[in-house]
């Protein structure tokens, strides 16, 4: 980093004792994770944005016929006019979608052919319609300039019987329904979805209605967790507010591990007085790990409760929704089945300054935009802290410093993961 003033830290390149890189985080998480193999038959219509639990398997052509392109004439390639002649040929009938033309066609001659229409037989090429003139009533006038086979489709060009058409653990998109009922399949089978328990913890939060004391807050980390969830294939369980107690807190987990397979929660894992998740964690379950050298959400706590994978968010809001994109959305989609593909990113332009310490890996938020002349630009939403939600409002991407980072000078390249990455 050059031309930017910084305070050193006898901390920045001393990683503190217990916490882990953030590569190694994820790799753990999916190291932990046993993708569920029960499955159900959908209608296409309700499977949208659900997990393939089984290949498709074409039973038919796609296109089921070899037919046209676009609208014009059909003829035989072999007969198309040469260097710069022109000819003229005999229109002996037409060729629509749904009524194709029953004959044949001979040398001289031409069929009038429509968009998707099937090729008549003897013909091979179609010339499109602008590029043909009207000579008489059953006649035209074609030039020179095309080639054997131009604007036709084959038959299975898009798909061949017994070809793979989607593999099992892939999402389905409207584009697949699409595919899945021009082959006439009206059902597939899918993974079942994931559970997911959720709840927030704390004596100061309070529901939206409810009236504030001093030193009371509503809960916002709830809200930001079911619209988050909302957007992936699971089903929710939201079990509100529960209290910091040690009593009312065990009895949460027992009910959450016996219901989900993933239990979420926010705030009450790190080391205050009143934080008891982690104690009763180990106690009841395991820790995998509970703290990561990143910036916000160091305190993230990962383990099993039962049969239940655990994840034990911070109390922030913001380090809530980058820990939830980071580590618990691609254990969920792991979870469900699908295959596991890291968010894309790009590289952008700074427009600033962006001071950072080396040590932790930092996730700040950005606005990533493209200048008059096409360039990628990236700029912070403003202050970074864990408890400003505006920043994530904002923003539309994520600036990726990694540790090693000592911070980024305006005009200096920088790694982003836009927020679309993670839908």
């Amino acid at each position: 980093m050059s031309g930017l003033i910084r305070r050193s830290s006898c901390c920045d390149d001393v990683p503190e004792t217990g916490t882990l890189k953030v590569d190694d985080a994820r790799q753990r998480i999916l190291d932990s994770i046993k993708p569920i193999t029960a499955s159900e038959k959908l209608t296409l219509r309700n499977a949208l944005g659900r997990v393939l639990a089984e290949d498709i398997i074409s039973p038919l052509d796609v296109p089921g016929h070899t037919n046209s392109a676009m609208d014009g004439y059909a003829l035989a390639g072999k007969d198309l006019p040469q260097d710069s002649e022109q000819m003229i040929y005999k229109l002996i009938g037409s060729s629509f979608a749904g009524a194709p033309f029953s004959g044949h066609c001979e040398a001289g001659q031409c069929v009038r052919i429509m968009t998707g229409a099937v090729i008549p037989a003897g013909t091979d090429t179609v010339v499109m319609q602008e590029q043909v003139k009207t000579v008489e009533s059953d006649s035209v006038r074609i030039g020179n300039g095309h080639r054997t086979g131009q604007n036709v489709r084959q038959a299975g060009e898009d798909i061949a019987t017994g070809g793979t058409v989607l593999r099992a653990s892939h999402i389905l998109t409207p584009a697949d329904l699409g595919i899945l009922s021009s082959l006439g399949i009206g059902e597939v089978r899918v993974r079942r979805r994931p559970r997911v328990a959720f709840f927030s913890t704390g004596d100061e939060l309070r529901s939206i209605g409810e009236a504030l004391a001093e030193g009371d807050v509503y809960d916002s980390n709830r809200y930001s967790l079911y619209g988050m969830l909302q957007r992936l294939d699971v089903e929710l369980l939201d079990m509100g507010v529960v209290r910091d107690s040690e009593e009312a807190l065990r009895k949460a987990f027992a009910e959450a591990a016996a219901m989900a397979d993933v239990v979420i929660t926010s705030g009450g894992v790190s080391v205050g007085e009143a934080d008891y998740i982690k104690p009763i964690l180990e106690q009841t379950g395991e820790i995998h790990f509970w703290k990561i050298a990143m910036k916000p959400g160091r305190p993230l706590t990962h383990g099993r409760i039962g049969n239940s994978l655990f994840f034990g968010l911070p109390g922030n809001p913001v380090a809530v929704m980058v820990t939830f994109y980071q580590f618990v959305q691609p254990a969920l989609k792991y979870l469900a089945g699908a295959r596991s593909n890291p968010p894309w990113t790009i590289m952008a332009t700074s427009k600033e300054d962006i001071f950072k310490r080396k040590g932790r890996y930092e996730f700040q938020r950005g606005i990533l935009e493209q200048d008059a002349g096409g360039q990628l630009t990236v700029r912070k939403t403003g202050q970074q802290g864990s408890g400003i939600l505006m920043s994530m409002s904002r923003a539309n991407c994520f600036i990726l410093l990694p540790e090693d980072c000592q911070g980024v000078s305006a005009g200096e390249e920088v790694q982003v993961q836009p927020f679309d990455s993670f839908i």
